[in-house]
């Protein structure tokens, strides 16, 4: 009861307790995670699933897409901008869990990491933003981001390379949960330390984050982008993973969110994401898709 009363203070109940489907059965989840696996587009579970089930559905699906992608590294946060949860019809962020394939990848400008553009179902890129926690007291630092940095000790370039899979007719904010918000790939730029400092926090916010090929620039973002700073999607995942008992940990890594909209992966190209404004020189991160 305490569990339902939370989830419909907090908007992630989609419909009456009286309308409710079922959680998804494992068979049901089972093919969801096959075609996942298999890269193929995914029905999922159908327009009606509400935002519980698919939590649930979402709690299945994990240790399944574990057993290819490797054990839990962290967290994605998506959508963290109002672009996106307008997009699919969800007023608040949503969490995924991600894997060790998902940060295994590291590319430069000068040397880009190669990934294949058909990597999934229906493969994407978009620029993004990892932190990785020092300690649990991050779970305790509140809102202020001075004190969240205090508890981070890396703050990552990355290209989120997810795969959205989800056929025609079945995108929509429940079933994009249930399919585990869609992490995948990614790649990794270098790490800079994380500062405990007012200004750090200041440059994160005022950083600009451009998403380009080698033949024109996609997107063009500022850090308060994603929920007014980086830093404010941290408070909101401590609490929702609060409300399923778990805390952040030591060595977690943390996906803030998308910059860019996420795209289609081009074949032969080249994609490069780029943050001004957050070091003394630009931070990059590259990927090719042969």
């Amino acid at each position: 009861m305490r569990r339902l009363f939370l989830l419909a203070a907090t908007g992630l109940l989609g419909a009456p307790l009286a309308a409710r489907a079922a959680c998804p059965e494992g068979a049901e989840v089972a093919r969801v995670a096959a075609d996942i696996l298999a890269s193929r587009p995914s029905q999922g579970y159908g327009p009606s699933l509400t935002m519980e089930d698919a939590l649930c559905a979402r709690e299945k699906l994990v240790p399944l897409l574990a057993e290819r992608h490797g054990a839990p590294v962290g967290y994605k946060v998506g959508l963290t901008n109002a672009a996106a949860q307008t997009r699919f019809g969800v007023p608040h962020p949503i969490r995924g869990t991600i894997f060790q394939a998902t940060v295994r990848a590291q590319g430069t400008a000068g040397r880009p990491a190669e990934v294949p553009a058909a990597f999934g179902a229906l493969p994407n890129v978009e620029s993004d933003l990892l932190v990785r926690v020092r300690d649990e007291g991050i779970n305790d630092a509140g809102a202020d981001h001075v004190a969240i940095l205090r508890h981070l000790d890396q703050v990552i370039p990355f290209i989120e390379m997810p795969d959205l899979v989800l056929a025609p007719g079945a995108m929509n904010g429940a079933n994009l949960v249930a399919i585990n918000v869609g992490a995948r790939l990614g790649v990794l730029g270098e790490a800079i330390p994380a500062e405990a400092t007012p200004d750090f926090a200041a440059r994160l916010a005022s950083m600009t984050v451009t998403l380009a090929t080698d033949q024109k620039e996609l997107s063009r973002a500022p850090g308060t982008a994603l929920l007014g700073h980086p830093l404010n999607v941290i408070p909101w995942l401590v609490e929702d993973l609060k409300r399923d008992g778990r805390r952040l940990r030591a060595g977690d890594i943390v996906s803030l969110g998308g910059f860019s909209p996420a795209l289609p992966t081009e074949a032969g190209r080249t994609v490069t994401a780029t943050y001004e404004g957050l070091a003394e020189r630009p931070l990059t991160v590259s990927v090719r898709t042969p």
